[in-house]
């Protein structure tokens, strides 16, 4: 298809990256998922075939902490041809150590490191040079727990430097990558329901916590992200780099 765009989304099997590629499809572009269950990826194709018209997203299978695998990766990816868009979506919040020693800690940091801010690292760094110039769009998507700080536990201390950690590594990019006419954005949703992040956390009275600290008085879903990331994707987004952008129904204000 003449001007079809290549779009990445890792993590687009499930949530909000499912949301994204389906969102980025449903525009006209081709769109990779990335994610470690093939299961997983196979289901999002096709449901997003049967929402948006079969073709339109490729299915890899990596572990994107892995370095061997991002490899193997980007060689499927890159065979498709330049990228345009690539929405750096995986993560989760990982689970509490298993006690209170040092050891414990340590191997739970690396774990939310690892998930949250390496597998960024590691496919973009593989990807780089194969960014359409001009007009390529590099995306993170953080937390607002990178910018109001994790509460209550390790786990969401960990996961909330980890988001962080994305923003300063994105300005940066955004510095080197701007004169090649490609803009870097960091999205930092708030609560979004209907994704698999809380796990065991989830309950009725979490739900309403969260929704109650916001000033729209809901959730966010997981297509209010997938909206906000066609626009930054989209070639009317070439102004805007360098930022990071709130989208938390008012939890957390002005930064």
């Amino acid at each position: 298809m003449v001007g079809e765009r290549l779009a990445v989304v890792s993590g687009g099997g499930t949530g909000i990256g499912k949301a994204i590629a389906r969102e980025l499809a449903a525009g006209g572009d081709r769109v990779v998922i990335l994610g470690r269950r093939a299961e997983v990826l196979e289901q999002a194709r096709a449901e997003i075939d049967q929402a948006v018209g079969a073709g339109r997203v490729v299915p890899v299978r990596a572990d994107l902490s892995d370095a061997d695998q991002v490899s193997g990766a980007v060689a499927e990816i890159t065979a498709l041809g330049p990228v345009d868009v690539l929405v750096n979506n995986a993560g989760a919040v990982i689970s509490a150590p298993e006690d209170d020693t040092l050891p414990a800690l340590a191997r739970a940091w690396r774990r939310d490191l690892d998930t949250n801010l390496l597998t960024a690292v590691l496919l973009t760094t593989a990807l780089q040079e194969h960014l359409r110039r001009p007009g390529g769009r590099l995306i993170m998507i953080s937390s607002a727990a990178a910018q109001r700080g994790g509460a209550g536990s390790h786990s969401a201390g960990s996961y909330a430097a980890a988001k962080a950690a994305l923003h300063g590594w994105a300005f940066g990019l955004a510095r080197q990558l701007g004169p090649d006419g490609i803009t870097v954005n960091v999205l930092a949703p708030g609560y979004v329901a209907d994704t698999e992040i809380f796990g065991d956390r989830w309950s009725a009275e979490f739900h309403a916590d969260k929704v109650a600290d916001t000033l729209v008085g809901r959730a966010g879903t997981p297509a209010d992200v997938a909206t906000a990331v066609r626009y930054i994707a989209s070639p009317a987004g070439g102004y805007l780099t360098g930022q990071v952008i709130g989208l938390n129904g008012g939890a957390v204000l002005g930064r």
